[in-house]
């Protein structure tokens, strides 16, 4: 197991079993709020896993028992004061789903608990997503005046227009783990972490000795079209950038802050 460290600020693991199954754990204490230099972390630790050659097969889950993922490190939103800083923020996200995306492996997602934000996109761009009942999601970016540009690409594939227009109009409501299922988010809710850990582990053992170019030219078919979102995710990061400099933004942060 090698593991990736930031002091007091969470960590990335990988644990790579004899069969090829590579589980990457994201870890904050903040409820998997994840600042920028995990979600770096976490980009790079799957893109080296999709191109090991003893990689078959890849889960990405976050640690804890609660909330999956929620978003993005507030603490650092409201910190950014110049378009640069906020385009690298929202950049961060970018490069998890890019990341995923490009990975030429599989990518068996663990959604255990609520998702919010940069969360959805993460749980949207994996290729296959088991959750609990208790996996809520929220996509809150226009109550603190901003919108979900950077992960809306993602969603918008995984759920289709209407479905990701209702999570980013209805901001500050939560949609049934049930209702992501409905819309195809999740392949399947379980009431308990074990029944959903024994879900993933058989499919991954059955993936883990499929034909590994089917699976990577599967991949490839799945995304087809996406080719053009490194540009589309960066200039969606600087959409988002330059609109969190606004007052109206620093206002909704500042009142958000206070609840």
């Amino acid at each position: 197991m090698s593991q990736h460290n930031v002091i007091n600020q969470g960590n990335v693991t990988i644990n790579r079993d004899k069969n090829g199954i590579s589980t990457i754990t994201f870890y904050h204490p903040l409820s998997n709020s994840l600042p920028g230099k995990i979600l770096q972390q976490l980009a790079t630790t799957i893109t080296d896993e999709g191109q090991n050659p003893e990689t078959k097969i890849i889960i990405l889950k976050s640690a804890g028992g609660r909330a999956f993922c929620a978003g993005a490190s507030f603490d650092e939103l409201i910190s950014i004061n110049d378009i640069e800083t906020g385009k690298k923020f929202f950049s961060g996200f970018a490069n998890v789903i890019n990341a995923a995306r490009k990975c030429p492996k599989l990518i068996i997602g663990r959604v255990q608990g609520k998702a919010v934000g940069g969360g959805v996109g993460m749980a949207s761009a994996v290729d296959y997503c088991f959750a609990t009942k208790h996996a809520a999601v929220k996509l809150s970016e226009l109550a603190v005046g901003i919108g979900p540009f950077v992960v809306g690409p993602a969603v918008e594939r995984k759920i289709g227009t209407s479905a990701m227009s209702q999570l980013a109009i209805n901001a500050t409501k939560w949609y049934s783990a049930e209702w992501a299922r409905e819309k195809g988010l999740y392949a399947d809710v379980f009431d308990t972490i074990e029944e959903m850990d024994d879900a993933i582990d058989s499919l991954a053992q059955k993936l883990s000795s499929s034909n590994p170019e089917a699976m990577r030219l599967l991949k490839q078919i799945f995304w087809e079209g996406t080719k053009n979102w490194d540009t589309l995710l960066a200039e969606r990061a600087e959409m988002s950038g330059k609109l969190v400099l606004s007052d109206f933004s620093k206002n909704a942060i500042n009142a958000f802050k206070k609840k």
